[in-house]
């Protein structure tokens, strides 16, 4: 992946993540982050 490409990819999801917080809020950012810990922790054990 070259570092435009990079560039691009994260301020697309920046701005969705932006877009997101606006319309709905911060309360499912939350529980997205959480889920998103324990995915990971899932992932480490079958590591």
């Amino acid at each position: 992946m070259t570092n435009p490409i990079a560039i691009v990819l994260a301020l697309v999801i920046a701005g969705a993540m932006a877009v997101d917080l606006y319309v709905y809020g911060a309360d499912h950012m939350i529980y997205l982050g959480k889920k998103l810990f324990a995915l990971i922790e899932w992932m480490a054990f079958w590591r």
